[in-house]
């Protein structure tokens, strides 16, 4: 990690260059931003619109300028209506205010006009919740996201498609075959490769990423799930409270390592309600993972 704070791209170079740049800077950390009740009461919190807000402004405060990436949960503002999504657009602005990417985790999927409109409200130019990546999920076709990819490319933003994720039922779906033989998880990192063949022969970072998780063991091995070759980030939940080790990382991300921005959210968030532990502990967490990873 530099030690030196270099000038934020402008917001029109692709997502994955500025991604490669903050992830240089700060270390491959995507800090969590996940209200749901039992950490909103273990900072002492109501878990009430008032403690969603208290919670979230002091997430922002700590990891504004000081992680890579932050990652709202979408689903833990929606639950408290209109009023709980202005929260998490205000959380989305201050991030930005303070220089510091978002990838708002939202698992979007859809088809047609659908999935152009959740591209809009969360990637387009007028965006009301503006961020600079989402979470998509492909398995209604991962053409069917082609609204959303194409919407990314045009403004400078990106996504990531979940692939192979760590919970047991994904893998009915996951590791399936398809008539070609390849599984569907392999299937989705080689569409993500031909999305970000432009900017690998540029030698940058692409801006269609994928979401696998860092416990699934050895999977992307067994299914030849590419991710090398598939040229974008590689959003990996699973290290601290989750459980996967350094060795796990190293065996799953194998020869992809440079990609890999671990999200960690509850080993993180635990070090609240204090701005400054905050801060402290996704530092320190962030330089753990670019130790394991060359970062």
């Amino acid at each position: 990690m530099s030690s030196e704070t270099p000038p934020r791209e402008p917001a029109d170079t692709p997502f994955g260059v500025r991604l490669q740049a903050a992830m240089a800077e700060h270390g491959p950390l995507c800090a969590g931003i996940d209200p749901h009740r039992g950490l909103v009461e273990s900072w002492g919190l109501p878990y009430d619109l008032s403690g969603l807000e208290r919670f979230t402004m002091t997430c922002v405060e700590a990891f504004g300028g000081a992680a890579a990436a932050v990652k709202p949960q979408s689903a833990f503002f929606e639950v408290f209506g209109a009023k709980g999504v202005a929260v998490l657009e205000r959380a989305l602005e201050g991030l930005r205010e303070a220089g510091t990417l978002t990838v708002l985790d939202v698992k979007r999927g859809d088809i047609g006009t659908t999935v152009d409109a959740y591209g809009e409200a969360f990637l387009g130019k007028d965006a009301p919740a503006a961020a600079d990546a989402i979470t998509l999920s492909p398995y209604l076709g991962y053409g069917s996201l082609r609204p959303a990819i194409d919407l990314a490319h045009a403004t400078g933003r990106g996504v990531l498609v979940l692939a192979l994720t760590s919970n047991p039922e994904g893998a009915q779906v996951q590791h399936a075959r398809l008539a070609d033989g390849r599984s569907v998880a392999g299937a989705i990192a080689d569409d993500a490769a031909a999305d970000n063949a432009a900017a690998r022969e540029r030698g940058e970072l692409g801006s269609i990423g994928l979401v696998v998780g860092a416990t699934v063991g050895s999977a992307v091995a067994d299914l030849g799930v590419d991710l090398p070759t598939m040229g974008g980030p590689i959003l990996a939940p699973g290290l601290g409270a989750q459980g996967a080790t350094a060795d796990d990382v190293r065996r799953v991300f194998a020869g992809a390592l440079p990609q890999v921005l671990a999200s960690s959210s509850r080993d993180v968030l635990r070090a609240g309600p204090d701005v400054a532990a905050l801060r402290a502990r996704a530092r320190e967490v962030a330089t753990q993972v670019a130790a394991i990873t060359g970062a």
